[in-house]
């Protein structure tokens, strides 16, 4: 088996990626929102161009898969239409912004993520996958999540902190994204091959006593499905969206927007809770913590089909479930309680670690994981 290949790089829109099935596009919303007319819309091209579902990658961002390379400028066009890209290019691959679902219009996290938004040009060249997080509630949603540079709240007022510190500058409000432009710099300036993420920058080279401070304020429970201040919140398996079932569940509930989260969760912003039978709706279900990439066919770098053996295999897991196609664990980042990565058909299995650490048992066939115990 040959050895996967780090991209080192996320598909966009306008620089998609080729899969096993044909093109991924990518759709990175405008404060983690989509009107409910550009749901709508994007559901339509889903079904139109690519494979009939929408993945809602741990990014917060959406992905339309399966299109064909011959219709992807005819895609590109309606989603402009839809006004879900740049003008520019460019401004998108650096539109890289986590935003905590839970904000309010016009409060702190929407003014300081449109302020950034606003300023995306005047930052300096930057890795891929270098991105912020505006995360200014009472206690903090996206603590735990992938981010370089946050905006966080503390006991004092904003803090600007770079990730891997634990403390931060306090800023005003009308200086944060000066101060923002001024720490990527600071990183663009300093960053290497090894060290192409803020934690690992300075986890070798001190950061400045000027960044450091306050601490910010406390995190938050994680949310679950059910009810919230801003609407219904339900899950998604594997962050899969089936494009027909979440067009008929916008339309029902009357929402007036989708809201994205990192954590396969959205938010129908202003809708009412129905059932969803396609979705989850119960915090408990072990779908909620097993974590499945495309797998093959789909991926050209897996090595075995995964969210079947994912879904049967969940109800049986005491804990978090990954199942990797390959070594590369794309779904799942950090460790799992039970990690399952593809290898020429078959599964090596780990245990309380990541998909490229040593496995326990090597070479175990699909059909002897749904009987044996994993415990």
């Amino acid at each position: 088996m040959s050895a996967p290949v780090v991209q080192g790089w996320c598909p966009g829109a306008h620089r998609p990626m080729m899969s096993g099935d044909g093109l991924v596009v990518r759709v990175r919303p405008r404060l983690a929102r989509l009107s409910a007319a550009q749901t709508l819309g994007l559901c339509d091209l889903a079904l139109r161009f690519g494979n009939g579902t929408i993945d809602l990658t741990n990014r917060a961002n959406l992905q339309l898969r399966g299109v064909a390379e011959a219709d992807h400028q005819a895609l590109l066009a309606e989603m402009s239409a839809l006004n879900l890209l740049d003008a520019e290019p460019g401004i998108e691959t650096r539109r890289n912004i986590l935003v905590s679902p839970l904000y309010q219009p016009g409060d702190l996290t929407a003014r300081l993520t449109q302020a950034l938004i606003d300023r995306l040009g005047d930052l300096p060249a930057l890795p891929a996958k270098f991105g912020f997080a505006v995360d200014t509630g009472e206690a903090r949603l996206l603590a735990g999540d992938s981010a370089d540079i946050r905006l966080e709240r503390g006991p004092s007022g904003l803090i600007l902190r770079a990730d891997g510190a634990e403390t931060g500058r306090l800023v005003t409000e009308d200086e944060a994204i000066d101060r923002l432009i001024d720490l990527a710099r600071w990183f663009a300036e300093r960053f290497t091959s090894d060290t192409r993420r803020m934690a690992r920058l300075i986890a070798v080279q001190a950061l400045p006593k000027e960044w450091q401070g306050p601490a910010p304020g406390p995190t938050a429970p994680a949310l679950q499905p059910g009810n919230s201040a801003i609407g219904p919140i339900y899950g998604a398996a594997f962050g899969q969206l089936p494009a027909a079932e979440l067009r008929a569940l916008v339309q029902a509930t009357g929402a007036a927007a989708l809201r994205v989260t990192p954590w396969r969760l959205f938010l129908l912003e202003g809708g009412a809770a129905i059932p969803a039978p396609a979705f989850v709706t119960d915090g408990a279900d072990p779908l909620l913590t097993t974590d499945a990439c495309p797998g093959a066919p789909f991926c050209p770098q897996a090595q075995a089909e995964t969210r079947a053996i994912a879904r049967a295999l969940a109800l049986r897991v005491s804990g978090s479930l990954h199942v990797s196609g390959c070594a590369k664990g794309c779904a799942r980042m950090g460790a799992a309680d039970l990690t399952l990565v593809g290898r020429d058909g078959r599964f090596d299995l780990v245990k309380h670690g990541r998909a490229g650490d040593e496995p326990l048992q090597r070479g175990l066939d699909p059909e002897t994981l749904k009987t044996m115990d994993l415990t």
